[in-house]
């Protein structure tokens, strides 16, 4: 009896395999970068996150594109976006986004907006 509870411990206790050379590791509650930021979601988030910025500061920045980001999944996602857009007279500038989303509730919280260094 007691070899059968041993070999059934051992079982649940068993080791997941190590992620290939290729692989980004996963830390749980830690950031990864967004491997693609073209996706139609990120630069959705993006596009939002410049016309949230807009409202709140009377500004008319023109949303352009998300050029990088990095995501954090916590009860929800964070999202760290660096994105392109045209401010004024056609001038391009990039700036640095966070923004929280609730996939499942549909809701997002615009948390920073500022000029990328």
């Amino acid at each position: 009896m007691l070899i059968v509870v041993a070999a059934a411990v051992a079982g649940l206790c068993s080791v997941a395999p190590a992620a290939s050379a290729s692989e980004e590791p996963q830390i749980v509650g830690g950031w990864k970068s967004i491997k693609n930021v073209n996706d139609p979601h990120i630069q959705e988030l993006g596009r939002w996150a410049v016309s949230e910025y807009d409202t709140a500061a009377s500004d008319s920045l023109v949303f352009s594109k998300v050029v990088s980001g990095e995501e954090q999944v916590v009860a929800g996602t964070n999202y760290k976006l660096i994105i392109e857009a045209t401010k004024g007279a056609g001038k391009n500038a990039t700036y640095g986004a966070a923004v929280y989303e609730k996939e499942w509730t549909k809701t997002r919280q615009l948390l920073s907006f500022a000029p990328a260094n």
